[in-house]
């Protein structure tokens, strides 16, 4: 019985000393993402000028296409807040015209109206946009 403490202890001896084969620490560098794509600002698109013509006698001798009628509206929602802002509704006729690919509008009429659903009084535009030809 003596002699398995004796054994166990030189096998234990044995296998400290014997040499190690160890595999060499490689180091993976991380896998290089690809780059995420930039998402690029969405540039302002400045709508293209639009001429206003107050009277039609401007537009004899120029070439047009008319592109259909636009308004443009400014609301006073209730008694106590601004009035109704004629060069707002002016400037939004004007940017619907624009969207239309417009580059002219002949005003037919502002006025102020009241009795507008949502409204205490409302400033109205309405006009032709055109299309005016350089030539």
């Amino acid at each position: 019985m003596r002699a398995l403490p004796l054994c166990l202890l030189a096998l234990l001896l044995a296998g400290c000393s014997a040499p190690h084969k160890t595999q060499p620490i490689i180091t993976e560098s991380p896998t290089p993402e690809p780059p995420k794509p930039v998402k690029a600002k969405p540039v302002a698109v400045r709508a293209a000028p639009v001429k206003l013509y107050k009277n039609a006698e401007a537009l004899v001798g120029k070439p047009f296409r008319d592109l259909g009628e636009v308004s443009g509206e400014s609301c006073q929602a209730t008694a106590d807040d601004n009035a109704p802002n004629m060069a707002s509704a002016r400037k939004r006729m004007l940017a619907h015209a624009s969207s239309m690919k417009a580059n002219a509008v002949l005003l037919h009429q502002c006025q102020i109206v009241s009795g507008v659903a949502g409204c205490y009084q409302q400033a109205q535009c309405q006009g032709s946009a055109l299309n005016v030809s350089s030539k």
